[in-house]
């Protein structure tokens, strides 16, 4: 069985829909940020050096960085969410997986860590607020007639945009973005997302 290490708030939230997605059994332990720091905790590094969420492990191996994991889950459990390697579609798959983590992810951490620094970190807000809203535009405009980003059915590529487009609403964005934020209100309406937040616990982006 596989086993997610899950750390709560956190982008491993879609690794646990992808695998009620998929109606794969597996096992969830959970790891709770500290209330103060808002930090992973210490029993993340205990399972990997970097201590990051999330991780599975299957048939004993454990495998990391969300999008290798989805990659992972889909080659071996789910070819149905990844278009067929000889089309376009494919192509703008390969492109978007990368997107979700290599350049969506980028601005929003540094709006988080920057944030923190009040007044210090002034100067760099409005380079951050523009590249946010570059980068929520892109996927707003990326988004297909069928409200899905690569096929016209659920994806691989949903599910890794979908941590992005959740923090795009969180932060205000639903009125400039009218089709991700129907995207975001048709993936968390979908029965397996609603069953991935009863497995993972209170999920702040809901």
């Amino acid at each position: 069985m596989i086993t997610v290490h899950h750390l709560n708030n956190s982008r491993s939230q879609r690794v646990l829909w992808l695998l009620e997605e998929l109606s794969i059994p597996y096992a969830v332990e959970i790891h709770l940020r500290d209330v103060v720091t808002n930090l992973a905790p210490p029993s993340l590094i205990a399972q990997h050096p970097l201590g990051k969420s999330p991780m599975i492990e299957d048939n004993g191996r454990m495998v990391t960085e969300s999008g290798a994991i989805v990659e992972y889950l889909c080659a071996r459990y789910g070819p149905h969410l990844v278009p067929a390697s000889d089309t376009d579609a494919y192509i703008s798959h390969l492109e978007l997986m990368h997107f979700a983590e290599g350049s969506a992810m980028t601005p929003i951490l540094l709006n988080l860590y920057v944030g923190k620094l009040g007044k210090a970190g002034a100067p760099l807000a409005p380079r951050i607020t523009q590249q946010l809203e570059s980068h929520f535009d892109y996927m707003e405009g990326m988004l297909r007639p069928s409200g899905h980003f690569v096929q016209d059915d659920l994806s691989a590529v949903d599910i890794m945009l979908s941590f992005p487009a959740e923090i795009a609403i969180r932060q205000g964005y639903g009125d400039r973005l009218p089709k991700l934020a129907a995207f975001v209100e048709h993936l968390q309406s979908r029965p397996a997302y609603k069953r991935a937040i009863e497995k993972g616990g209170k999920y702040a982006f809901v």
